[in-house]
C-alpha cells in the first residue's frame, strides 16, 4: 500500500515508530523532496515524555539525516543541559521532514516552509505524538507553533504560556509550550540575552 499521495503525506496507520520511519524516507507528499537529500524524521525514546518540534531540517540536518545537528543544535544541546534536561530523553523532530533552501553559489540557504508544505507534512508530526504520546509538546519557532496552533499564533503574545492541546490533537499531548527557535537566538541582536531568554523557557518547561 502506497505511505503518500500527491496532495499531502499518509502515513501508516502504526505506532511503531521504526515502521514510521521507513515509510517517510519515501514521502513525496509535498515538492520538498525533491532537491533535499533525504527525509530527516524525528528520534528518541518511544515513550519520552517531552517531545520537541522544530520548524524543519537545516543543511547539516540534510546531509546528516538527523534533526538539530547542526548550529542550532548546538545551541539547543547547550541550553537544554543548562535547563537541565538531557537530550537523550527527549524525542526531537521537526514539522516539516525535508530541507527547503535557494542556492547562494555553494551555499544552500534556508527557506521557509510556505502553509501548504506544512499542512501536507502535518500527517507526519501527527503519526509521531501518536506513537509517543508526550506530556508536554515543546514548539520551537514560529512554523512549528503555527502548524499545530494555526496562522493566526504568534510567539510573541503566548511565549512561554502553557497551551492546551486543540481539537486535532486531543489525548496526543497534555499540554504544550511554544518558543523562539535556537536559530532566532543565534541570528538576534544580543545573543546572551536572547539565549538566557530561551533557556528560562526551557527551565518553564521542565517545571
Amino acid at each position: 500500500m502506497p505511505t503518500t499521495r500527491p496532495d499531502g503525506a499518509a502515513p501508516p496507520d502504526t505506532a511503531d515508530l521504526t515502521r514510521l520511519r521507513r515509510a517517510a524516507a519515501d514521502c513525496t507528499g509535498c515538492g520538498l523532496h525533491r532537491a533535499a537529500t533525504q527525509t530527516v524524521f524525528g528520534e528518541g525514546p518511544r515513550h519520552a515524555e517531552i517531545l520537541v518540534a522544530g520548524e524543519q531540517p537545516g543543511d547539516q540536518e540534510d546531509r546528516q539525516g538527523k534533526p538539530f545537528v547542526g548550529p542550532a543544535g548546538r545551541l539547543f544541546d547547550e541550553a537544554l543541559n543548562e535547563a537541565g534536561f538531557e537530550r537523550e530523553a527527549l524525542y526531537v523532530t521537526n514539522v516539516v521532514k525535508h530541507f527547503k533552501f535557494t542556492e547562494r553559489g555553494k551555499r544552500r540557504i534556508h527557506a521557509k516552509p510556505s502553509r501548504p508544505e506544512v499542512v501536507a507534512c502535518r500527517p507526519w508530526l501527527l503519526a509521531e505524538l501518536r506513537a509517543v504520546r508526550p506530556r508536554l509538546l515543546l514548539l520551537l519557532g514560529a512554523t512549528a507553533a503555527q502548524s499545530v496552533y494555526g496562522p493566526s499564533f504568534r510567539i510573541t503574545r503566548r511565549r512561554g504560556e502553557p497551551l492546551a492541546p486543540p481539537d486535532e490533537y486531543a489525548g496526543l499531548f497534555d499540554v504544550a509550550l511554544a518558543t523562539v527557535h535556537p536559530a532566532a537566538v543565534l541570528r538576534a541582536p544580543d545573543r546572551e540575552a536572547a539565549r538566557a531568554e530561551f533557556v528560562a523557557d526551557l527551565r518553564s518547561a521542565a517545571r
